[in-house]
């Protein structure tokens, strides 16, 4: 068995597939494993796992799950890839890493740096601050754009079709290409999801902290009553 895995790891994957192989479950296991450890032993504040768990959602029902499959006029991530990598990271659990990864390492992750960048500010996530939210659209768009040129550069080339999604909703139709570097393409396509997904994040994230507090407020009130 160890042979198999061997001739599988080293002699069918190349030096950059083998990368993209661990980066992929590392970024989506290592946080489905440490945020519900840290919550249980209550390490963490309580708002991090249902946020976690929402974004989880988000990421795959607005456009993970429908670049995965392809579903609306786009190529699957079969077609994409080569089969090496379809073996490594099958089709029905690809979108799901994916998904597990943008809620976790990119934006939980982005949350702890941003709060960290900005002196640990308690009221940064409870009202809105245009610094903290240009940040946060930074690193998104920015970690996007490194893992499109660095990591996923094949599955986004020229020639192929990105589905349309609910956060990408211009679809095939009008995917024009932003920029590119050493014929590796940057597309507006892959760029909206997380343009989109920013302020929604954001804004979403103080909507709940507030309800959490108000509902803690009225909870006490009723109770001393």
């Amino acid at each position: 068995m160890f042979f198999v895995w061997r001739y599988i790891i080293f002699d069918l994957l190349t030096f950059e597939q083998l990368r993209l192989v661990i980066v992929v479950y590392v970024s989506a296991l290592l946080p489905a494993v440490i945020i519900p450890l840290l919550h249980k032993r209550k390490l963490i504040p309580a708002w991090v796992l249902p946020f976690y768990l929402t974004v989880f959602v988000v990421c795959a029902l607005g456009w993970e799950l429908w670049f995965n499959y392809g579903l609306v006029a786009g190529d699957t991530v079969t077609v994409r890839r080569s089969a090496a990598l379809n073996n490594m990271i099958p089709l029905h659990i690809n979108g799901l890493m994916n998904s597990l990864a943008d809620a976790g390492t990119i934006c939980c992750g982005t949350l702890l740096l941003v709060w960290l960048v900005m002196g640990r500010q308690g009221t940064i996530y409870r009202n809105w601050n245009w610094s903290a939210f240009t940040l946060l659209l930074s690193i998104f768009i920015g970690q996007n754009i490194l893992v499109e040129m660095f990591l996923y550069h094949d599955q986004l080339a020229e020639g192929t079709n990105l589905s349309w999604a609910p956060l990408s909703p211009l679809g095939p139709w009008f995917d024009p290409i932003l920029f590119a570097l050493n014929d590796r393409t940057i597309r507006l396509s892959s760029q909206l999801p997380w343009l989109l997904l920013t302020p929604l994040i954001y804004l979403g994230l103080i909507k709940f902290l507030n309800w959490s507090e108000y509902s803690k407020k009225t909870s006490k009130v009723s109770r001393r009553n």
